[in-house]
This record gives C-alpha cells, structure tokens and sequence, in this order.
C-alpha cells in the first residue's frame, strides 16, 4: 500500500504512512514500530528532574508514550508501552533514573501510560491529532489518564492521603504538561500538514 492510499484513508495515523508493500512487511514495520516505541519511551525516562519533596521526577517518558500513542494507533501503541512496562517489570533499567521493576511509588504512571498511549491512539485514528486544537484535547484527556492512574497508586504505595499524592504526584507537574501539549499541538498537525503538501505533489 503507498503512503499516499494510507494517507487518504479517513482513520489513518502517521506510522500507516510508513511503506510496507505485503503483508509481511507490514508485519516487520509494526514490530520495529513496537520495539523502537518502547526503546525510545525508555531513553526518554531518562531526562529526569528530581521534584523536591516528590518520589515523582519529571521525566520526558510520559511525552513519549502521549508521541507514540497518537503516532501509532492504539493496538502498535498499546503493545509498544506494554512491551516497556513488562520489559522494565522483568529487569530492564529504563524506568526513570534507570531503575526497575514494579515496587517504585511511580510505577502507576506507567500503568497510566500504557492505557493513555491506547486511548490516545484511537482518538487520533479519528483525527484527534489533525488540527492543533483536537490535538490539545487529545493530549490533555492522555495526561488525565496518566494521573487517574498514577496518583491513586502513589497514594496507596506510600500511604499519602488523597491530597497529598495531588500535591506531591499532580500538581508539580502541571506545568510541563502544558509545555509538552503546546510542543505536540504543533508538532502533529504540522506533520501532517506535511503529508498533505506530499500528497498534492504527487
């Protein structure tokens, strides 16, 4: 199939873009997909800013899991941040400040990633990621998500009450978040901007 076909298809995310001309080389495609995702979210844990008075640094991993969700589609990014998670459970230091397994009072936020990157990845099979306002909504609702799962887990693994895993989990990191949503909204609608002008020279 050519980028071109895959680029008109109305529930097209940018990875169709990418050529693979028979089944198995879609098949090849979507496991080097699958795997870069989830080395690429490990390399970016490592950017790290520890959070004074916070077992929560922030770190670039929850921007890459929002990136490949929305660049993906839901079953390449829901496998991609899967295959993360269940590699870092195993022994694999690429968690943030390169750490493992599941005992870290951060581990939720991965949890939340890896529902996140899905969901994110539905929502722009349906264009959520086409103009720079969808893509703001499609971002914030992934960083909800995120912390819907992340807060109520770093409560219940360091016995915080509710609002201290808001104040220590939630609040510091409100305004990265806005930085990396502003970053995406003008990253994904000018790529795809891009594909356009691609397909008009063809």
């Amino acid at each position: 199939m050519s980028s071109a076909i895959a680029a008109g298809r109305p529930r097209a995310v940018l990875a169709d873009l990418l050529p693979a001309a028979t089944a198995p080389a879609a098949r090849v495609r979507d496991l080097a997909l699958v795997v870069g995702g989830a080395a690429l979210t490990g390399i970016a844990a490592q950017l790290v800013l520890p959070v004074p008075g916070s077992p929560v640094p922030v770190t670039g991993q929850t921007f890459a899991a929002l990136l490949i969700g929305a660049s993906f589609g839901p079953v390449r990014a829901l496998l991609s941040m899967t295959l993360y998670a269940l590699a870092g459970m195993a022994g694999m230091p690429w968690f943030a400040e390169g750490t493992s397994g599941f005992g870290m009072p951060s581990f939720g936020y991965v949890l939340g990633m890896t529902l996140a990157a899905a969901v994110v990845g539905e929502l722009a099979r349906r264009g959520g990621d086409r103009t720079m306002i969808r893509t703001v909504g499609t971002m914030a609702l992934g960083s909800l998500l995120i912390y819907g799962v992340g807060v109520p887990y770093l409560a219940l693994a360091t016995g915080m009450s509710a609002g201290e895993a808001v104040s220590a989990g939630l609040v510091p990191f409100l305004l990265g978040d806005a930085l990396k949503v502003a970053l995406a909204m003008g990253a994904l609608p000018a790529a795809w901007r891009l594909v356009g002008r691609m397909r008009s020279g063809d």
